[in-house]
């Protein structure tokens, strides 16, 4: 019974965030770049049959925080055998001694957080190792602190240019895919546009004027389950979202499963942001 009613719950809750991701993007500006969203479904602590069950529902793009459980995941013989084109995201930070680690990872599409030129040499050499000369390239993003709070990890954002150029000229094992960000949590957003995606929108056009690539080339990856529709409307073409998705997350007692402290959203004021996003419109900027 647990496994029926879990299949159901996946595929209903899944298939209402794909229609607000395409309706969230129907009201996007058409000054803005006209890529279709990305929708990252997060699984943390989630078991893997809530993989699969997703990835029957047409889902490809998973997300996960730690290095250890994404290692465990995508070599579980019932997503090795169930989920063959699966698209793994690592989203968490990355420290430099797990990098080898990560990069043995079975379909690994794309690395969101990496927050320096150093850990961009660390990755760029090691997938050249990992992987071998003939391999394609790895699909990196450039995390930016757009908060500027302590708790963050990522780039301070007048280090962008200088990094995006670094990687796309001294990281051939490297494809620049875009920029991504945390941001703060909880944000209100009747006080207006999140400052945090305004910032990486401006980081963005700055990158695309130094290196002279097209907007579309250069994705932005912001927006997480309590403001994914808001991200998309102002620019998001790749959001994060779990919860929504899985349900909320049950951490063990361990103390290298359990997240760095910070601000969580409650369940509640998840849906209370939902409901004001559900009435949120961008007018055209």
């Amino acid at each position: 019974m647990w496994k029926v009613a879990m299949s159901e719950e996946v595929r209903k809750a899944l298939q209402s965030v794909v229609e607000r991701v395409n309706q969230a993007a129907a009201r996007r500006p058409k000054t803005l770049p006209a890529v279709p969203p990305r929708l990252v479904a997060v699984s943390k602590t989630k078991p893997p049959e809530m993989v699969v069950e997703a990835y029957r529902q047409g889902q490809r793009n998973f997300g996960e925080n730690y290095v250890n459980e994404l290692v465990d995941k995508a070599s579980d013989p019932l997503i090795l055998d169930s989920c063959p084109d699966i698209k793994w995201h690592f989203i968490g930070h990355l420290q430099k001694n797990n990098v080898n680690k990560l990069l043995g990872v079975p379909n690994l599409f794309l690395v969101e957080t990496v927050d320096s030129a150093k850990l961009a040499d660390r990755v760029n050499s090691s997938w050249q190792r990992v992987r071998g000369a003939s391999a394609q390239r790895l699909k990196i993003m450039v995390q930016l602190n757009t908060s500027g709070e302590q708790s963050k990890h990522g780039l301070p954002p007048e280090e962008t240019v200088n990094t995006v150029k670094h990687i796309v000229s001294q990281c051939s094992a490297l494809h620049f895919l875009g920029l991504m960000t945390i941001g703060r949590y909880g944000y209100d957003l009747t006080l207006g546009p999140n400052p945090d995606f305004q910032m990486l929108l401006s980081r963005r056009q700055e990158v695309c004027d130094a290196l002279k690539l097209p907007l579309e080339d250069v994705e932005l990856s912001m927006g997480m389950s309590t403001d994914f529709e808001h991200a998309i409307e102002v620019g998001s073409t790749n959001v994060r979202v779990g919860s929504v998705i899985f349900g909320n997350r049950d951490y063990p007692n361990s103390a290298a499963n359990t997240p760095n402290p910070s601000p969580k959203t409650t369940k509640a004021v998840s849906e209370e942001a939902a409901k004001k996003m559900q009435h949120l419109t961008v007018s055209g900027h």
